[in-house]
């Protein structure tokens, strides 16, 4: 039998880590922003709502509670070094996408700009602010989406904390076992 031990209840979003790190990208005012985040869920799926977690003191809460958008961007494990220098700065003290080389591309339905190193990117609006006082969590809605059709299966970022990253594991095809599902489109 194996014995399990107490573990501390602040960490435990080290074991429910839901899903990769995202650059997370805005604009308000002439100015434009990127943040690191790692606290996301999708709520539904049509229409498909996403929710995250911005802390009140970041640089881009504020941008994009006013301008009611932003920009979901996925990365990819190549860009895990751009990704902490991203998290490690402040966007009220540097421009990150000069810093850090990035290319900011037109978005169709938001003024946030998209990430064109990123293999897909998420344009939101934000849908309901209801927890947004109580608990910095927003709800966008994916208004459009763009992905990369050349990196199908890419390899994506996973936050553990405390600068422990992981990525996807081996990929497992069971679309066979999936009945219920079956003819659902994929991207």
């Amino acid at each position: 039998m194996i014995t399990k031990r107490d573990y501390p209840t602040q960490n435990i979003r080290r074991l429910l880590e839901p899903g990769p790190v995202v650059l997370v990208s805005s604009a308000h005012k002439g100015r434009t922003n990127i943040m690191t985040m790692g606290w996301h869920t999708v709520l539904e799926f049509t229409p498909s709502l996403v929710g995250c977690v911005i802390a009140s003191s970041n640089h881009s809460f504020d941008m994009i509670r006013k301008s009611g958008e932003c920009v979901i961007n996925i990365p990819t494990a190549d860009m895990v070094d751009t990704v902490v220098k991203i998290g490690n700065s402040d966007g009220g003290d540097i421009d990150k996408f000069d810093a850090f080389g990035l290319t900011p591309s037109k978005a169709a339905k938001v003024k946030a700009p998209l990430l064109r190193e990123c293999f897909a990117n998420l344009e939101c609006k934000i849908h309901d602010t209801r927890m947004v006082n109580k608990y910095n969590f927003f709800i966008f809605k994916v208004v459009k989406a763009h992905v990369m059709p050349f990196r199908k299966f890419p390899q994506t970022l996973h936050y553990h904390g405390q600068g422990i990253f992981t990525t996807d594991g081996r990929r497992m095809d069971k679309s066979r076992g999936f009945t219920k599902w079956k003819g659902s489109p994929t991207f």
